[in-house]
């Protein structure tokens, strides 16, 4: 009798464990998203370059190019969440806005080097090559590959500023720009 009331006790603590297996399951849920690919640039600081009196007004070299400082803007916070990137630059000259013809032995237009650093092994840079008539204004070059994911603060360095064939420079207001394009690599 003592077997027969073992058996049963036994199979009545068994029966609840065998209820609770019974009475639940399991399944998993998958979960899955997407990152878009981004390059991001940081606003230009400062967003206008203005380098001032162009023309020495004084001296040796009167009416010819003076020496210009090299001018720095700061892009903070520039990325691309993937890899195989590379930054483009292109820039255009300072040209004189008054567009009349120019006499022999002066020039409307100021060329520059733009240099951007910060991100791949070469820096993406570019000397404009304007004629002294203010023609073929616009250059652009490509810097090298980034392999990874970056984010960096960007520098554009503005310098070498020379007149076509260092001829006198025409009175009036001159502008030029520089864009910087962050993005895929050609092969990408």
């Amino acid at each position: 009798m003592r077997h027969l009331f073992t058996i049963v006790a036994g199979l009545a603590l068994m029966a609840p464990a065998m209820a609770l297996a019974a009475n639940s399951d399991s399944k998993t849920v998958g979960v899955a998203g997407n990152v878009a690919n981004l390059c991001v640039l940081g606003a230009p600081t400062p967003a206008a370059v203005d380098v001032g009196q162009m023309a020495a007004t004084s001296g040796a070299r009167v009416g010819k190019i003076t020496t210009i400082a090299g001018q720095n803007v700061t892009l903070p916070g520039s990325f691309c969440n993937f890899a195989g990137t590379h930054l483009t630059v292109s820039a255009t000259a300072l040209v004189a806005a008054d567009g009349s013809a120019v006499q022999a032995g002066f020039a409307r237009a100021v060329n520059y080097t733009a240099t951007v650093n910060n991100w791949a092994g070469t820096a993406a840079a570019v000397t404009t090559t304007a004629t002294a008539a203010g023609g073929t204004p616009t250059a652009s070059g490509t810097g090298g590959n980034q392999a990874a994911p970056k984010l960096s603060d960007l520098g554009l360095v503005l310098s070498a500023f020379t007149a076509p064939s260092d001829n006198l420079l025409v009175a009036g207001g001159y502008s030029g720009s520089v864009t910087i394009t962050l993005g895929p690599s050609v092969a990408e």
